[in-house]
């Protein structure tokens, strides 16, 4: 019988990147870099899981927009097209390379790993593979939260209700139509609270919600289990707290699994290290530099005298670290089952990219820790939030602190001098897009298509991936731009609804590019 349970929560998300006015566009390539890297691979090791009749439990949020760039044709098509380019550059790499051994092993290795994420893509998955994480879930193993529509960062939002309610709205009805069943619970965007926040939550039917460690410690009451078991907001929603061990030894630079020396080097890429004229075809078409999956060096320490990469003794590692994680759990559970005098519920919480993308052995390393838990040990047992709720429907009820995940514990990543100029323009915008909802209730025609795509550009606008770039001053210009952009549209199509003079074919344009949220209803700034 087990004494405690573990909760792996992998948060999956993108900004909804897609321009179909370019040809090829930089900023894309993050969204089809995760589907091969992170999200093909997850997909995989679930699939194997069960095929091997392993009773697992996992959760995963699916942002709102990174659903809707996973369902998008254009972007599913351009996918293909860059999984082409790739299967033929490790095609010329093994030719390449077959004088030299270790890298040779490597080339035919991402040869056949391309070749089969295409197959796996066009085939099994039909482009879809929205769909298979919908079977898990319909299968029991995975538990799929939701999360705000366009990961807006909702503290900042607090001057109006009606705009967080929107945001909230926007992911759940997504979800509903494409899981065939309402939410359970929602990874609020970088874990942003602020108390009254999960009132909003319970309108929409959400059971619970993930927060950053010190949002549940310094909680009013004090938790008296910690993070480790829920609490009741006084609406009824159940918060969850991060486990600051668990996440230290998978998180830390320092001390993390991750930086093992045997592991692959992130950074050492052939669209960086060959001759330009050799790798330019295979660059952006402006002919940048950039990353093309293809990585021959393992991490071997501070220095740049990189050696090798040895995929066979990085496998043994990732096994070991998982054996690692798993030891440190039991011996976590034994003590806090003694300690607290109950069942206690670790949540570790990650960024689904880390594994795969960022931490090439990541997959295999969960997939490893997963075989353990099940087979190797009975003190521990994976297990979902809402799963743990209806095991344990009694808890603490207290109202948690203002936090988030981000640098320092609170808003200042999305709130300091390289982006606070966008929230006048934010706020504003959120108040006229209310004054439009209620000045139009029964709109029809041009003027519908149009208070719903100013509802598209104002979502976009508020999404917290444009403040956390200008923050860390990568891509900056790029963010910039983006909030811009959905601005100016934004408030092009309040005038020519006020004027009652919209422009059909620029009305058409912007729809094409910024196709979120094909059931957006613009009345939800209304109610």
């Amino acid at each position: 019988m087990e004494k405690g349970y573990l909760s792996i929560i992998l948060h999956a998300h993108l900004p909804f990147v897609r321009h179909p006015e370019y040809s090829d566009f930089l900023e894309e390539d993050w969204f089809y870099e995760a589907l091969t890297e992170t999200y093909i691979p997850l997909i995989q090791m679930m699939e194997k899981l069960i095929a091997d009749h392993v009773d697992f439990r996992l959760t995963m949020s699916l942002t709102p927009t990174l659903l809707a760039m996973m369902i998008d044709p254009l972007l599913q098509q351009r996918y293909i097209s860059k999984l082409d380019k790739l299967i033929e550059l490790s095609a010329k790499e093994v030719e390449r390379t077959r004088w030299q051994l270790a890298f040779n092993k490597l080339a035919l290795l991402y040869h056949w790993k391309f070749t089969q994420a295409r197959d796996l893509f066009v085939n099994k998955y039909q482009k879809d593979v929205v769909r298979s994480f919908k079977d898990f879930q319909d299968h029991g193993n995975l538990e799929i939260i939701t999360c705000a529509g366009t990961h807006a960062y909702l503290p900042l939002m607090n001057n109006n209700r009606s705009a967080i309610r929107a945001q909230v709205c926007a992911g759940v009805t997504q979800y509903k139509n494409l899981f065939g069943r309402k939410p359970r619970g929602i990874w609020i965007p970088e874990c942003g609270y602020e108390p009254g926040l999960d009132e909003i939550l319970k309108e929409f039917d959400i059971k619970y919600f993930v927060l950053d460690t010190h949002g549940i410690l310094h909680a009013s009451p004090r938790p008296r289990y910690g993070v480790f078991a829920p609490l009741y907001c006084p609406s009824g929603v159940a918060a969850f707290g991060r486990d600051i061990e668990s996440s230290k030894q998978v998180w830390s630079a320092k001390d993390g699994y991750p930086g093992d020396y045997d592991y692959r080097d992130f950074y050492r890429d052939i669209g960086f290290d060959l001759d330009y004229d050799y790798i330019r075809p295979y660059l952006h078409e402006d002919g940048i530099r950039v990353s093309t999956g293809i990585k021959y060096y393992r991490i071997t320490g501070n220095t740049d005298d990189k050696a090798p990469y040895n995929p066979d003794i990085a496998l043994e590692k990732a096994a070991t670290h998982a054996g690692n994680f798993m030891f440190y759990r039991e011996k976590q559970v034994e003590f806090l089952y003694d300690f607290l005098g109950k069942s206690p519920i670790i949540v570790a919480p990650y960024d689904a990219e880390l594994f795969g993308h960022w931490w090439y052995e990541g997959p295999q390393w969960l997939d490893f820790l997963i075989r353990k838990i099940t087979f190797d040990q009975k003190t521990v047992r994976l297990i979902t939030p809402s799963e743990y709720l209806t095991r344990y429907s009694r808890h603490q009820v207290s109202v948690p602190s203002m936090s988030s995940w981000g640098w320092k514990g609170y808003h200042e990543v999305w709130l300091e001098g390289s982006n606070d100029w966008i929230y006048r323009h934010l706020h504003k915008a959120a108040e006229w897009m209310v004054d439009l909802a209620k000045q139009h209730p029964q709109a029809q025609g041009k003027k519908l298509r149009a208070l719903n795509q100013a509802c598209r550009e104002l979502l976009l606008a508020q999404s917290s991936d444009w403040a956390f770039i200008m923050k860390t001053g990568t891509m900056a210009s790029y963010a910039v731009q983006r909030t811009k952009t959905h601005l100016l549209n934004f408030m092009r199509l309040r005038e020519e609804i006020l004027r009652n003079q919209i422009n059909e074919n620029w009305l058409m344009d912007v729809e094409s590019r910024n196709n979120i949220f094909p059931e957006i209803n613009y009345r939800v700034y209304a109610e």
